[in-house]
């Protein structure tokens, strides 16, 4: 965590030694492989990347380990450069590539990070959640078994007054058999649209009369209860409401982004797409 940053390690230089490695005192000089200087941002940058666990070692332990790894780093980088491999087209791709992300994670951070307020949060809450009425759901147990006989054998069990709970724990293969077949609440699309479909058609105290088949097998169901459920609270959907903002902004960046650029498109083998290479290839002649 670079809160707050470690202290210079005594005779670090300050950063009035030369131009090539001149930085302010905050930033003091912490090490040079060939000239090329290393400051305590850039461990503080290196820190970041680190698991948080192996943030909170000493600082007077910790430091130097990321300068010595800052060190290789670089020797590794001065071997390669002296050996010509930046020069390598494969290696050049590379680079490119990583300069093109840094690129656009800056101008994301840069134009999207702004907009992710506490208001606009509040603001997609109140329009997406709080404004909503609330959702029906049941509190359901089911019986689920291979074969519709079988189904339909418990149906006749339960129209003679046997307990659903004792049946579950008896011959459903649901894992939750052994707490009576009980799902809890859930609200439609929690479920299969038969299931649900099924479910929610029952009142309080009744159970399906035909069996109910899904991918899962046959089912037998029944409700113990039903209500309207209440909005979540702005904090439980934060997160969520989060990376919706987040995502619907990178969307219109990206969109407008293509709107100020000119886009051609080529084949596989090489040659400019026509308008009509794109479209659905026409319907082949009936020989009439």
């Amino acid at each position: 965590d670079s809160s707050t940053p470690p202290a210079a390690p005594p005779g670090a230089a300050t950063g009035s030694a030369t131009d090539a490695t001149a930085k302010p005192a905050t930033d003091p000089l912490l090490a040079t492989v060939n000239g090329a200087p290393i400051h305590l941002s850039d461990v503080q940058d290196a820190m970041r990347t680190l698991p948080q666990q192996a943030r909170t070692m000493p600082q007077q332990i910790l430091v130097p380990m990321l300068v010595d790894q800052l060190i290789d780093r670089q020797a590794l980088v001065i071997t390669a450069k002296k050996q010509g491999l930046d020069k390598d087209p494969a290696v050049q791709a590379q680079i490119q590539r990583a300069a093109d992300q840094a690129l656009q994670r800056a101008l994301l951070q840069r134009d999207i990070g702004p907009l992710i307020t506490d208001d606009a949060l509040k603001a997609a809450y109140e329009k997406d959640y709080a404004n909503k009425p609330g959702q029906e759901e049941v509190h359901a147990s089911h019986i689920l078994v291979e074969h519709e006989a079988e189904a339909k054998d418990i149906i006749a069990q339960l129209e003679k007054g046997a307990d659903f709970a004792a049946l579950a724990k008896a011959h459903s293969k649901d894992p939750g058999a052994s707490q009576g077949g009980d799902l809890g609440w859930f609200k439609k699309d929690d479920m299969v649209p038969e299931f649900s479909a099924a479910a929610f058609a029952l009142k309080p105290g009744e159970f399906t009369k035909t069996p109910v088949h899904t991918q899962f097998g046959w089912h037998v169901i029944k409700v113990t209860e039903t209500r309207i459920a209440k909005p979540p609270t702005f904090d439980s959907v934060r997160d969520e409401l989060r990376q919706h903002l987040i995502q619907d902004a990178v969307q219109k960046l990206v969109k407008q982004a293509r709107a100020d650029v000119k886009v051609v498109r080529f084949n596989m083998d090489g040659t400019p797409e026509k308008p009509t290479d794109s479209a659905e290839p026409p319907p082949a002649p009936s020989g009439k």
